[in-house]
C-alpha cells in the first residue's frame, strides 16, 4: 500500500444552525463508542461516491437529515493520525484525510442522532472554542486549522 492509500479519504461538516449569521455555534456530537469523545460529523468515502454525495449520505446516516446548504468548502485536504487505541481497528489505514464543509441546517431540518446504526449518544451547539475544548484530543489540530480559515474567510 502505497502511503497516500494509508490515509482513509474522508468528509467532515462542521454545521451551524439555522439561525446562522446571527448566532455563530456549531453543532458537536458526542460519540456512543467513546466515553465523553466529542467530534464534528464525518464519514467514509465510497467508491465512485464524490464527496459532496458522501457529505449528504454521511449527514443522514449520522445525524437523521441532510437539509443543509452549503456554505463553504474547505481549499484543501487535511490529515490526522488515529491514536493507538483507535488505529488497531482501522488497518489498513494510519489515519484519515480529509475534505470539510460548513453547512447550515435549513428550517426544515430535524436532527435526531438515533439513527439505523447511532454513532452518537448527544449533541449540542456550542461555541467555535467550546467545541475546540470538548473535541478529540487527536483530531485538535484539523479543527483548529479548518476553523481558522473559515474565520479567516469570515464565515464562523
Amino acid at each position: 500500500m502505497s502511503k497516500k492509500n494509508l490515509y482513509r479519504k474522508n468528509v467532515a461538516m462542521i454545521i451551524v444552525s439555522n439561525d446562522y449569521p446571527l448566532k455563530k455555534e456549531v453543532f458537536i456530537a458526542q460519540r456512543n463508542d467513546f466515553d465523553n469523545v466529542w467530534q464534528f460529523p464525518q464519514g467514509g468515502i465510497d467508491a465512485r461516491e464524490d464527496v459532496q454525495e458522501a457529505m449528504f449520505r454521511e449527514l443522514e446516516e449520522e445525524i437523521g437529515t441532510n437539509k443543509v446548504k452549503i456554505i463553504a468548502e474547505y481549499p484543501e485536504w487535511i490529515s490526522y493520525d488515529f491514536p493507538p487505541k483507535i488505529a488497531k481497528n482501522m488497518k489498513p489505514y494510519k489515519g484519515q484525510i480529509q475534505k470539510y464543509f460548513l453547512v447550515k441546517l435549513k428550517k426544515s431540518a430535524k436532527i435526531d442522532v438515533d439513527t439505523k446504526h447511532p454513532e452518537f449518544s448527544d449533541f449540542k451547539f456550542v461555541s467555535v472554542d467550546e467545541a475546540l475544548n470538548i473535541s478529540a484530543s487527536f483530531k485538535q489540530k484539523v479543527y483548529k486549522s479548518v476553523i481558522k480559515h473559515f474565520q479567516k474567510e469570515g464565515y464562523l
